[in-house]
Formats: C-alpha cells, sequence, structure tokens
C-alpha cells in the first residue's frame, strides 16, 4: 500500500500546504521559548519597517498555518481585499478562467514554497540562539 504522500505528485497542492503545516509543527515542537526571538532581526534586506523581528514571523506564520488549514479568513479583511484586488484585477478578469487559476495556483506555490523555506530558516536560527545549531 502507498504512503498518504506517495498517493500524490510531488508537486500537488495538498503537498504543498502539508508540507508548510508540518514544518510549522516542526517550529513549534522546536522553539520552546519563543519570547527569545523578540529583537532579533530577521533576514530583511533593506532596513525598512517592513522588517520584522523573528518572533513576529514567528507568529505570522503560525497564524497563516491555522488559516491553511481552518480554510477560513476572517471575514472583514476577506471584504476590504476582495474589494482593492476587484479594482487592481479588472483587466484579468476577462481573461481565460481557466489560465487565471492556473497563474494562482502557481502563485499559491511559490508562496507556500517559500513560507515553508522561511519556517525552516527561523528554526534554524533559534538552534543557533539556543546553541543547538550545526
Amino acid at each position: 500500500m502507498q504512503s498518504a504522500e506517495a498517493k500524490f505528485n510531488k508537486n500537488s497542492l495538498f503537498l504543498t500546504l502539508k508540507r508548510y503545516s508540518s514544518a510549522v509543527s516542526d517550529m513549534e515542537k522546536t522553539i520552546l521559548l519563543p519570547s527569545l526571538l523578540r529583537d532579533v532581526p530577521s533576514d530583511c534586506e533593506a532596513a525598512d519597517e517592513t522588517c520584522r523581528d523573528l518572533y513576529a514571523n514567528y507568529l505570522m506564520l503560525k497564524a497563516i498555518r491555522n488559516t491553511v488549514e481552518s480554510s477560513l479568513v476572517p471575514l472583514d479583511d476577506h471584504k476590504a481585499m476582495n474589494a482593492t484586488f476587484t479594482k487592481t484585477l479588472e483587466p484579468f478578469l476577462d481573461a481565460d478562467p481557466e489560465a487565471l487559476f492556473l497563474f494562482h495556483l502557481r502563485g499559491l506555490f511559490s508562496v507556500m514554497s517559500e513560507l515553508t523555506k522561511e519556517t525552516q530558516s527561523l528554526t534554524e536560527k533559534y538552534m543557533d540562539i539556543i546553541g543547538l545549531g550545526n
């Protein structure tokens, strides 16, 4: 009998989301004292206001995982984003629905892969902070 992962293509959406969820679970198991991440700068290229400390990244990654697993988007955020996206996506709304779907699917794969890497990196940095890194 095949494992659950073997049943799906390695690039399936399900596996991508599962890898992210697993990376966040590993992060939570490893990071026993999240407060140690406070005021530790992340790997931002520029020193702008969007650059967060590792603790803020930790909280964000957990919140995204909860949203992915529950499939719930806060209603207020959804309404505001929908109005903004409708205005910016007007040229695309007349496009082929399949092409539009594939465009968004590629974007989702890209974002989830990047978030998985960020989660693993944050876990490694925590291990370095507590002196257990490679």
